[in-house]
């Protein structure tokens, strides 16, 4: 893969906005803001930050819960086309020997250096949510959350878990008092919680709000429930899913309006379908099938995505009044890492960090994807 050293007069989207900027690249990283012979890009592109998917399930033919590492680098080197750069391979509620063997496999594959986009961790999604909301997940595999089985999975893992979606009012005290203690980021999910309930989760360490809108309780003028508290409370971080299928347009304009703008995180909830012709797929599974845009379990339920993330920015850009370009680039790049704990690392443009950044245009297109330094993707006709 072809190395970069640098780039020169580009247009930089920094946390804060964009500026013309310069910057050097050694052994991966960010060396420094200053570059005198790098590339220099045309004007009509940006320099972004990388993208980060925490909540991904697989794409082209791939899922994380194959248990394999050859599934693993499948979704990992088709990510990139969309701007991605890291991600969390996420998992689902099935049988406790799958979501071992697929944990196993996050710790192999990530115990070495790989090409494509970066697996920084793993979302545990399930098996601790609750039965009232299972959305795609299985519930005869449901189970109570359990800090010591938790416990297990993480080690399993080489300790790569570093989000897990739970339903704290199924008794997550325990679970979630670990999460805070190990610095993994517990997020509430698949969940009834009421809003009493929420409130005293937030005191506790919880911080992150599970694909907002589905698969959760819902507002009440009486019991605001998950999503009255989540769009309320400042510092609760929310995903949401902006494929137009699973939230329309105007219920992302709310929490877009109602959440200050560190607190939005957008995510794909992709599975192997993404890529692919509409047609009969799997997830955790359960069959699913690929129409109108969106995956669906038999019944019509809706499933899971296959969203790409360049698409989703595309898809809010036009309802997030008060939002600059670098502004929603941080949706997709820094409130993600600040949320996983790793923006000491990767999220944002500044020395020391990661070597990673998009190359796109006003519109969210993706030109190139650079992963520590190397070129994992160039658009067709476009070279650096």
């Amino acid at each position: 893969m072809k190395e970069i050293q640098g780039f020169t007069n580009a247009n930089i989207v920094y946390k804060d906005g964009v500026r013309k900027g310069s910057l050097t690249i050694q052994e991966g990283k960010i060396l420094s803001l200053e570059c005198q012979e790098g590339i220099s890009l045309p004007d009509y592109l940006f320099l972004s930050p990388g993208f980060i998917d925490q909540h991904i399930h697989g794409a082209n033919h791939f899922d994380a819960m194959d248990g394999k590492v050859s599934s693993l680098e499948g979704i990992a080197n088709i990510l990139p086309q969309e701007g991605v750069t890291s991600f969390n391979a996420t998992t689902m509620t099935m049988d406790v020997p799958s979501i071992e063997k697929a944990l196993r496999a996050i710790n192999e594959y990530m115990a070495k250096p790989r090409n494509g986009a970066r697996i920084i961790g793993a979302h545990l999604e399930g098996p601790f949510i609750s039965p009232k909301h299972p959305g795609a997940q299985d519930p005869k595999y449901i189970l109570k959350p359990d800090a010591k089985l938790f416990a297990h999975f993480d080690a399993l893992s080489g300790h790569h878990i570093n989000e897990v979606t739970l339903a704290y009012e199924e008794g997550g005290e325990e679970l979630l008092a670990y999460c805070v203690e190990h610095h993994i980021t517990a997020s509430i999910g698949h969940s009834d919680c009421s809003s009493e309930l929420f409130k005293k989760a937030v005191k506790e360490g919880l911080h992150c709000v599970t694909h907002l809108f589905n698969a959760q309780r819902g507002f009440h003028h009486r019991e605001p429930g998950i999503v009255g508290e989540a769009l309320l409370t400042d510092g609760v971080k929310v995903e949401i899913i902006c494929d137009k299928k699973h939230c329309t347009e105007d219920a992302f304009a709310l929490a877009f309006k109602s959440k200050k703008k560190e607190d939005i995180i957008l995510i794909t909830d992709a599975c192997q379908g993404k890529y692919l012709a509409p047609g009969k797929y799997q997830l955790g599974g359960n069959d699913i099938y690929i129409y109108d845009g969106v995956a669906h379990l038999e019944d019509g339920t809706i499933a899971a995505s296959i969203l790409k993330l360049n698409e989703a920015l595309k898809n809010v850009s036009s309802v997030a009044k008060g939002y600059s370009f670098a502004d929603l680039i941080n949706c997709v790049s820094y409130n993600v890492a600040q949320n996983l704990g790793w923006e000491d690392k990767i999220g944002s443009i500044a020395p020391g960090l990661c070597a990673d950044f998009a190359i796109i245009d006003k519109d969210f297109n993706v030109y190139a994807t650079i992963v520590g330094g190397k070129l994992v993707y160039e658009k067709e006709g476009f070279h650096l």
